[in-house]
């Protein structure tokens, strides 16, 4: 059986109990310091409490510990490391090598995604480390990734499947830094990638002209899940630790149900009938088809999520199968939302808009004007497909009106979205001491209690039988739903509701505790099976000479690479900036996206480099070819 991890981001506590209540199999959060996302820390206490909620439902929480560290640093993440041990974290996802050489605790490592994963060698190197589970690049096709699952052993491999796209490789962009001394490997981005520029060539002719060259839409891998499942992916991340909660629970609903439907998909008819061919064929049983998810619970969604109704740049499946031209939106790096009809006419005062979307007032519209620059406007009133808005946009017949804000979805968000419930079954059989009560939860982890009472023969059976479910039934704000009661009984007996409700309340006290001792001691397992995997002997770097690009800032990663035979090992660019250094690499190509790549065309009216500039910047283009890969650099002025 393959077990699936739906991992949502958490931006605060409340933001990650949202998560869970909406279905996740794990949530990643920031510690107070540390993380790629500076803006999102979190104080140890409330970690501790998302940890403590979310292991009723035996979902699992991850700190992001992924910057590169000073020296002066490394004795303050190693204590709070322990600090995250102790309240009960169950991995960190880190990118600094040096941390491998601290005094860590029992805890599982997740190999970040800034750690550059692009490689099944790189992979397989993480795995040898004690890695148990790894963070692929984005830019990955369904095929790269079967062959890093191919050619690995047993690290998960966690890919991203909803949420902005950094335009370079994760780990690898330097230009803030660059630009504004703020590393985006310290989780300080400034995101110089959102700016417009105008894209020139040697002679100053324009290819475009104040664009948003670098900004990508949105990555959604929503139709490519059971393709990612078959290429080997188990873990399903959504980025997004900045953003609301609206988001994280409109997101992590959508891919809750489309993993479900997978799930159950497989345990019905098609996964009965390959099985059948298997054991026909006299084969062993290929249990990798049956799918479940790594947590427990069953969530019930109180609305329809939609990827289009909170924060949505538009859609690309990015890499995944075959190179596309619509991955960038170089008109506006802001959300647009949902596309909901065009303008058929323009008054002074209101507009029509051909839509069969119904529209609210207080709803947030948006279009593109005639210079294609986005502009927004908020429903006033509304009358059919008439709208009327606070302030009239300038823009034209026949422009796409966008929402980017839906009154009534955020309402529904607002109100009671989701209920995650736990199945537990009731046994009840007498003994001679009176009626032994034993509940069994969807894990298989049992409680039993015995009410000591005389038995004595129900004068109203049915009325007898009917007090006993609907007391058992009422399980209140607990984390537990009833799914079966069996009474095992030589004849019905008359049970007092209140001794009844009292061994109720004492089977879930014991219940609890025996998931939480459940819980524990698996935790335990999992570390030693990692620990006792690794072999420090096999820890060879796939190559003896690394650059700026290893992102080396202090002196234990250092160590690390050279215990691993590493030779020659340059400092980090935020130590030592290379005049010529890259500050960007990336699969998104000007070239193609303007029709001016040499496998689309021999036209060559305008002469290279290519030169990104703005008000305030200037970067030079080289244009990799053989590896369809685009190089940023600084440029002189």
């Amino acid at each position: 059986m393959t077990k699936l991890e739906l991992l949502s981001p958490a931006k605060d506590l409340e933001t990650g109990i949202a998560a869970i209540l909406h279905g996740a199999d794990a949530v990643y959060i920031g510690a107070p310091k540390f993380s790629a996302r500076a803006a999102a820390g979190n104080s140890i206490d409330d970690i501790k409490k998302l940890v403590e909620f979310a292991h009723q439902y035996f979902a699992r929480v991850y700190v992001a510990l992924n910057t590169i560290l000073k020296d002066n640093e490394l004795a303050e993440i190693e204590q709070l490391i322990n600090e995250l041990y102790a309240v009960g974290v169950d991995a960190l996802i880190i990118q600094d090598m040096g941390i491998l050489e601290l005094d860590l605790p029992p805890i599982e490592l997740h190999a970040s995604t800034q750690c550059d994963n692009r490689t099944w060698e790189k992979v397989d190197f993480l795995e040898k480390c004690g890695f148990s589970q790894a963070i692929l690049a984005r830019e990955l096709s369904l095929n790269q990734i079967a062959e890093i699952r191919q050619k690995t052993d047993k690290i998960r491999l966690e890919c991203f499947v909803q949420g902005a796209l950094c335009v370079c490789y994760s780990g690898q962009c330097y230009a803030s830094q660059a630009v504004k001394g703020r590393s985006a490997n310290r989780g300080e981005c400034a995101q110089i990638c959102r700016l417009p520029y105008s894209l020139v060539d040697s002679s100053g002719a324009k290819i475009a002209e104040n664009q948003h060259l670098l900004s990508l839409k949105d990555f959604s891998a929503a139709d490519f899940l059971e393709k990612m499942i078959d290429a080997g992916v188990t873990s399903f991340k959504i980025e997004g630790r900045l953003k609301n909660i609206d988001y994280v629970k409109n997101i992590t609903a959508f891919y809750r149900q489309k993993i479900d439907e997978i799930i159950n998909k497989r345990h019905c008819g098609e996964s009965r009938n390959l099985l059948q061919k298997f054991e026909i064929a006299g084969q062993a049983r290929n249990d990798e088809y049956v799918l479940a998810k790594t947590s427990s619970g069953k969530t019930k969604i109180f609305f329809t999520p939609d990827i289009q109704k909170t924060f949505f740049r538009g859609a690309t499946s990015y890499f995944l199968e075959n190179r596309k031209k619509d991955i960038a939106q170089f008109f506006t790096p802001k959300s647009t939302g949902q596309p909901i009809g065009k303008v058929t006419l323009f008054n002074i005062n209101n507009l029509v808009i051909k839509t069969d979307e119904k529209i609210n007032n207080g709803d947030g519209l948006c279009a593109f004007d005639q210079n294609n620059e986005l502009v927004g406007f908020r429903v006033n009133r509304v009358e059919g497909n008439m709208i009327f808005p606070q302030n009239m946009p300038k823009i034209e017949k026949g422009a796409m009106i966008y929402r980017n804000f839906d009154i009534k979805f955020s309402k529904e968000l607002e109100n009671k979205s989701s209920e995650r419930k736990i199945e537990v079954k009731f046994f009840l059989n007498e003994n001679e001491s009176g009626v032994l009560f034993k509940i069994i939860d969807e894990n298989n982890c049992i409680a039993e209690e015995i009410l000591e009472t005389d038995l004595v023969p129900a004068q109203n059976p049915e009325k007898s039988t009917e007090t006993i479910f609907n007391t058992l039934k009422k399980l209140g704000d607990t984390i537990f739903e009833v799914a079966d009661i069996q009474l095992n009984f030589s004849q019905n007996w008359f049970l007092p509701a209140s001794k009844i409700a009292q061994t109720r309340r004492m089977l879930i006290e014991k219940l609890i505790a025996e998931r939480e001792e459940f819980y524990r001691i698996n935790r335990i397992c999992k570390i030693n099976k990692i620990n006792n995997s690794v072999n420090p002997e096999n820890l060879v770097y796939p190559v003896k000479s690394i650059d700026y690009r290893a992102n080396v800032s202090n002196s234990l990663a250092k160590k690390f690479y050279e215990k691993c035979g590493v030779t020659e090992i340059a400092p980090a660019y935020e130590l030592s900036a290379p005049a010529d250094a890259e500050i960007m690499r990336t699969k998104h190509c000007l070239k193609f996206s303007f029709n001016l790549c040499p496998k689309q065309t021999h036209d060559r009216q305008f002469a290279e480099p290519f030169y990104l500039i703005n008000s305030k910047n200037r970067f030079q283009l080289k244009f990799d070819c053989k590896n369809c890969e685009m190089a940023v650099l600084l440029a002189e002025n």
